[in-house]
């Protein structure tokens, strides 16, 4: 069954990539370059998988990521942070990530982190 995976990435050549790697999978692919837009989309959306830029400008992704979290309608929803920060991750799991993923990152390891967080 096809899932929802929503992106948030201030930089659209990732988006782009990301968006043309997961639509092979036949899941419903919600991109969002703009992060004061996420949490509107999150809760109109309610996705199945939310894969957030860590580093954004206006709201960053641990802010968003807070965010979902202190939603009731949208604290379960998996959450894979990605950046390229040598401290993204502790910042990331902190924030309440399922997941985090460095960049640049290898596209079988996104791939079978998303497989995972799906199911």
């Amino acid at each position: 069954m096809a899932k929802k995976i929503l992106i948030c990435d201030d930089d659209p050549g990732i988006l782009d990539l990301m968006e043309i790697i997961l639509e092979e999978t036949g899941h419903k692919i919600i991109s969002e370059q703009n992060s004061l837009k996420v949490s509107t989309l999150i809760e109109k959306e309610i996705p199945d998988l939310v894969i957030l830029d860590l580093w954004m400008p206006l709201v960053s992704g641990d802010q968003l990521l807070e965010k979902i979290r202190k939603n009731p309608h949208t604290r379960a929803i998996p959450v894979i942070v990605m950046s390229a920060s040598r401290d993204g991750e502790q910042i990331a799991k902190k924030a309440g990530a399922s997941a985090y993923i460095p960049k640049p990152f290898d596209i079988n390891d996104l791939m079978s982190m998303i497989e995972q967080e799906l199911n």
